[in-house]
Formats: structure tokens, sequence, C-alpha cells
């Protein structure tokens, strides 16, 4: 048992800081576990969320989590479970085809309205009145 004071708060302090970090990974297994006995987009994408908040909060180094989740995605990919980014990007892709389509087909139906070419009047100048003393 510590005898100073600093060294038992030091004591308290790694208790309650060693009870938050098993939670953290309690939480980050649970998930991680599901995740491999379902692979889903979903599953995948909230065991690298748990990653990214062990990241933020000091338990797990950066680079560590982003060898983790590489992994995860090679597993997701062997297993049929496509990456929730790549659902995005596909449908980002989707979603700029169908725009310039419709934008074609606009420009195709009207022809570009002509600009009216009225010249502007010049701004009045104003002048500064002297004050006469």
């Amino acid at each position: 048992m510590p005898i100073i004071k600093s060294a038992k708060k030091a004591a308290r302090q790694a208790t309650k800081r060693r009870s938050k970090n098993a939670a953290i990974k309690k939480v980050i297994r649970s998930v991680l576990k599901d995740f491999r006995n379902d692979p889903t987009a979903e599953k995948m994408a909230a065991v690298q969320s748990e990653y990214d908040k062990a990241v933020k909060k000091g338990l797990m180094k950066k680079n560590t989590a982003s060898r983790r989740k590489a992994a995860l995605a090679k597993f997701a990919k062997e297993h049929g479970a496509k990456a929730a980014s790549e659902k995005k990007v596909a449908a980002k892709k989707t979603v700029k085809k169908t725009a310039a389509k419709t934008e074609k087909a606009a420009a195709e139906k009207k022809p570009a309205a002509k600009k009216s070419t009225s010249a502007k009047k010049p701004a009045a100048k104003k002048t500064a009145k002297k004050s006469e003393e």
C-alpha cells in the first residue's frame, strides 16, 4: 500500500482508468465477435467506430486501430460483405450519373436563354459639401 498522499491518489486513478479501459475493450470484443459471426457492412461500421473511439480516448494507438480496421475490411471482403465506404462511393456514383442525365436532358429540351445586354447607369458620385467658415 502506498504511504505518500500523491501515491495514494495515483493508485485510485489507476484503478478508475483500468476499469474504464476494461469496459471499452469489452465492448470492442463483443462487437467484433458479433461481426465475425455475421459479417455485414453495418456491423463492420460499428466495429470501426469502436476502434476510433478507443483511439480518441487514448486506449489504442492510431496505427494499431488502422491495422485492425484493414484486417476487418479484408475479412469482410473474403466473406462477401461490402464495406460501408464502398456502398457510399457506389451510391455517389449513381447519384452523379442520374444528375448528369437529367442535366443533359434539360439542356436538350430548352435552348439557352439570351442574356440582356442593357447598359447599366454608372453610379452617381457623391459630392462632399465643403463647410464654409
